[in-house]
């Protein structure tokens, strides 16, 4: 799900993309539902309310004030594991909504931009002080991944099948196990009532086969082959 605030910008393009891959998005608005901010997004607001939903702090016709955005600003981080800085200068209220993901450890991205564009100056400064650097979504994902659940309603992950030849009765049986989606090591042990160290090894055999991927925190996916 993509939450963003339904400004002009950044902001609109997050929720199309997110409708156009068949997601959830979630607007945060700095005015009360009653009303629409801004007016030429209406009917993005009404795509929105059907394919996740809008809130507001603020009295149900309270108009978009300045001071109201950056207060705002805390809800759209605080409900993400994860803030994305698109396009940013030195005074940008992203900068205030990556401060306010920072201070909620949140995890914090961003995308470069031409060197001279004062319109990226913001997000620089950002991947200078350590947030991750973004060139695709690809990069987001693999830092996500292990904190990454299926949609509702999605079902079990598939597994099983396919196991390729030459594989210890061990090994065939943890790639079984293993999915797309990442699997923790402990779930792993559960499974195949191994001991740990035991399930450690084979699954270091089949990461050296190309048939395994290990994760960051301990979690495995089925390798590309």
């Amino acid at each position: 799900a993509v939450v963003s605030g339904m400004a002009r910008g950044i902001d609109t393009a997050a929720h199309e993309g997110a409708l156009a891959g068949g997601g959830r998005t979630v607007a945060v608005t700095g005015c009360g539902l009653g009303l629409v901010y801004p007016r030429e997004n209406a009917w993005l607001f009404d795509r929105i309310v059907q394919s996740g939903g809008a809130l507001s702090e603020f009295p149900v016709l309270a108009p978009p004030e300045a001071h109201h955005f950056p207060a705002r600003n805390r809800i759209i981080s605080g409900m993400c594991q994860a803030t994305v800085v698109v396009e940013a200068g030195l005074k940008s209220g992203a900068l205030i909504t990556a401060k306010l993901a920072l201070d909620q450890g949140r995890d914090v991205f961003a995308v470069p931009g031409p060197a001279r564009s004062p319109q990226s100056a913001g997000a620089h400064g950002l991947i200078r002080q350590g947030a991750g650097l973004v060139e695709s979504a690809e990069d987001i994902l693999e830092q996500l991944s292990p904190c990454w659940r299926p949609p509702l309603g999605a079902g079990a992950p598939e597994r099983g099948g396919g196991a390729p030849p030459d594989l210890s009765p061990e090994e065939a049986s943890l790639y079984a196990e293993l999915a797309s989606y990442p699997t923790h090591i402990d779930v792993l042990v559960e499974r195949l009532k191994l001991a740990p160290g035991k399930t450690a090894g084979v699954l270091l055999e089949l990461e050296i086969k190309g048939l395994a991927k290990q994760l960051p925190g301990k979690y495995f996916t089925r390798g590309e082959q």
